[in-house]
């Protein structure tokens, strides 16, 4: 089977990594220490290095019955005493258990078993462990790696005085339908600003060394294309070519690993008809040989087990074997792991070899962590939100905002609001909600740390001696119109009206996939309504993913998409409302205009039949009609993927390249950098300071397979003062100009390059370059 998975029809041998991913877990005295370690342990002690329990115990079926209960919930499986085991040295990592005492009672057990193996703690951490800054595609719209490398360093401090030292995140999955609700956990549609947010996270969260005591482990998930799940359904399976998969969705997953990511978690779906998590193709073809990876692989929660739902496995042995042997060295919560392997090795239908294998992954990171010599939590717990902690979020907050309008159409903009503003209408179920700031995966969040909208207008116009009216108006899914007359009431008697609406926590996230991208319940309704009022409207959407706002465009004064902000919230928003903090924001998805049209993205396939000038704001008409459109709706993006408004302008002009022809000997070298140099010129032309993203886009013509119409391939962030132009330079080597052939090779060829710097993906300024034989 392995063998048959290799290698994809049609495609070349790849190349193999020329030294391991992360250089501290090659370490020759790390490795003497495992090969010492793994020559005293008995079977019973290795196995328990490869399952994980919560601190509920197990839900293990016995040897005796494991086949008969693989279909049933694991929950409801027979009780096993976490605490035993880790007295025995049979438990070497635990699920979403945290606390400093907690963590310490069953470290304990394990440090004085016979060999003193401590337990692994692993939770799930996506963004913030206390203090809670935005959720990953929010923070994604900040187009800012440092802050993100920032913000993971936070959690990661908060996290470790609680006995964590192993996080579920970065979700690194490139996802292209706003359909997906775990679209939320990563950074959006692209794979170049996928990779270096996917190598921020790494940094933040594993430092410069990962036994420092503020360090965890990052655990990249889901490994691999669990993004690209049929219709957006969660769990759905995935089916693509090898070049998409190799061009669109591994880049940042190669990127986390070669940040040095010490552990991979393996996805629930289906990659071409092979279940992620028996996959050998992509767990040890691509992980293992080609990137060099030498940390472990975890299953995703009772992933193993699922094996049998996928049809692979007709039992409970030979799903254990399919993800042991693929490469998946940690089964979590399935249990499949440790009732198994010892009937397989007996049966010799499973070599000692890989168990051992499997077992050395595990303890290379755990020495790595230190773990060994400091088992227990670092310093005082952090049981809050933390004071000194939170302008870091807020700040995160502010920089992920992404504003969508703002005036326009003949009005003047609304925001910031002017100094005769002294009267706000805060109307919306999300207006005076703490739980609902934080998203889904909100870490070990406390309720009452959180800066809700409403707290944060008030404390802002009690500066200013204004007022707030507020009304919740709606619930967010709901249907009644009883508070519909109190939020008319409220807008009337205002200056100008924020309305806070979107989703809830749960509508994103995982299992939170959704057919209909509206407005939930009849907050559109209510919307309409206060629009109605003739009040100037500031519409809030508080969201997990794109939302289809085609009414709200047409209608509003103006819209910020403020995702799910965290624990700063109020404070954060209040801010960029009255002005005292600018938008800065870029989308990282594409929002549509109708749900009909995901997947979206900006990055597409050019076809046979372009609509080229045609105006498909109208029907079709004539030869408007036999062209690559709907017809009902435009093509393109609501608000596409690069674009955010801010409280100033700017201008782009002068773009160069620093060569017109480039030798395709020079060019087609693997590693080779700084080949071509891109300059533009951006200028603020407004009459405040602002944060611009300046985004520099790529297509390829006449290459042997068609490329996309255009490919993000560098991007920078720079602040401007009123009328001042400064020079953005970026650089484009191998791996910018290069794509992969139909032989799955990643090649560059002797092609046409146009360029556009800009500040979205509708960049116009562009210049143009040859790669020549």
């Amino acid at each position: 089977m392995a063998a048959a998975l290799a290698t994809p029809p049609g495609t070349a041998p790849f190349p193999r990594a020329a030294h391991p991913s992360n250089a501290q877990l090659a370490s020759p005295a790390i490795e003497h220490r495992v090969d010492a370690l793994l020559k005293r342990m008995t079977l019973a002690e290795k196995i328990g290095q490869l399952i994980q329990y919560n601190d509920q115990g197990s839900s293990a079926p016995s040897a005796a019955n494991a086949d008969s209960a693989i279909a049933a919930n694991p929950e409801t499986r027979d009780h096993v005493d976490a605490m035993a085991l880790a007295r025995k040295g049979e438990l070497g990592s635990m699920l979403n258990v945290i606390g400093a005492e907690k963590t310490r009672r069953f470290q304990q057990a394990a440090m004085h078993s016979r060999l003193g193996i401590p337990i692994l703690f692993g939770a799930d951490v996506i963004h913030g462990y206390r203090t809670i800054y935005p959720v990953p595609l929010g923070l994604s719209a900040s187009w800012d790696p440092q802050l993100v490398q920032q913000v993971s360093h936070m959690a990661a401090v908060e996290a470790t005085t609680a006995g964590v030292k192993w996080f579920y995140s970065p979700m690194v999955d490139i996802s292209r339908d706003a359909r997906w609700g775990r679209s939320t956990e990563g950074a959006g549609e692209d794979a170049y600003l996928g990779a270096a947010m996917a190598r921020a996270y790494i940094r933040g969260y594993q430092g410069s060394s990962l036994s420092d005591p503020d360090s965890v482990a990052a655990s990249v998930k889901h490994f691999a294309a669990y993004g690209a799940a049929e219709a957006g359904r969660e769990y759905n399976t995935t089916d693509m070519s090898d070049i998409r998969l190799r061009q669109v969705y591994l880049p940042p997953y190669k990127a986390a690993v070669e940040a040095g990511a010490a552990t991979v978690m393996s996805s629930f779906n289906a990659l071409n008809g092979v279940p992620a998590t028996a996959n050998p193709y992509l767990m040890d073809e691509i992980l293992r040989k080609e990137w060099g990876f030498n940390g472990f692989v975890v299953s995703d929660y009772t992933a193993v087990m699922e094996l049998t739902h996928h049809g692979i496995a007709l039992d409970a042995a030979t799903a254990t074997k399919k993800a042991l042997e693929a490469g998946v060295e940690v089964d979590m919560m399935s249990h499949f792991y440790d009732t198994q392997i010892p009937r397989l090795l007996a049966e010799h239908r499973l070599s000692m070899a890989t168990v051992n294998e499997a077992v050395r992954r595990v303890l290379r990171v755990k020495f790595a962590l230190g773990l060994f010599e400091h088992p227990y939590a670092h310093g005082s717990e952090v049981t809050h939100a933390v004071d000194a902690h939170r302008p870091l979020a807020r700040r995160a907050a502010e920089e992920s905002f992404v504003l969508l309008k703002n005036g326009g159409d003949g009005t003047a903009p609304v925001l910031p609001f002017a100094a005769s503003v002294k009267k706000v209408a805060l109307i919306g179920p999300l207006a005076d909600s703490a739980g609902e700031m934080q998203g889904a995966w909100g870490g070990a969040q406390h309720q009452p740390d959180v800066v809700t909208l409403r707290d944060g207008l008030q404390a802002r116009l009690k500066k200013i001696g204004g007022e707030l009216l507020y009304a919740r108006g709606t619930d967010i899914d709901g249907d009644s119109e009883a508070g519909f007359a109190a939020a008319r009431q409220a807008a009337e008697q205002a200056d100008v009206v924020v309305m806070a609406l979107g989703e809830s926590s749960s509508m994103s996230g995982e299992a939170g996939s959704r057919a209909h991208l509206d407005l939930p319940g009849n907050q559109q309704k209510l919307l309409q309504e206060i629009a109605a009022t003739g009040k100037p409207v500031v519409l809030l959407v508080f969201s997990g993913r794109p939302l289809v706002l085609d009414w709200a465009a047409r209608h509003v004064s103006a819209i910020m998409a403020v995702w799910f902000p965290g624990t700063e919230a109020g404070s954060a928003v209040a801010s960029t409302l009255f002005g005292d903090a600018s938008p800065s924001g870029k989308l990282t998805m594409s929002f549509p205009r109708a749900v009909g049209q995901e997947p979206l993205y900006y990055n597409q396939f050019p076809t046979g039949r372009p609509p080229g000038d045609a105006d498909l704001s109208k029907p079709p008409t004539g030869d408007t009609r036999f062209v690559s459109r709907y017809i009902d709706v435009p093509n393109d993006a609501l608000y596409p993927f690069g674009y955010g408004l801010g409280y100033t302008t700017f201008a782009y002009s002068d773009v160069h390249v620093s060569r017109e022809r480039l030798p395709l000997a020079q060019a087609n070298r693997p590693g080779a950098r700084h080949l071509v140099t891109v300059t533009a010129t951006v200028k603020n032309t407004g009459r405040r300071e602002g944060t611009e993203v300046a985004q520099l886009y790529v297509r390829n013509l006449g290459a042997s397979i068609e490329q996309p119409v255009r490919s993000l391939e560098g991007f920078t962030r720079l602040t401007l003062q009123p009328g001042e132009s400064r020079q953005v330079r970026f650089q484009l080597g191998f791996a910018e100009l290069s794509f992969y052939n139909v032989r799955s090779q990643q090649v560059v060829e002797p092609t046409h390059y146009t360029v556009w710097v800009g500040g979205s993906s509708l960049a116009t300024q562009q210049a143009d370059f040859n790669v020549t034989p």
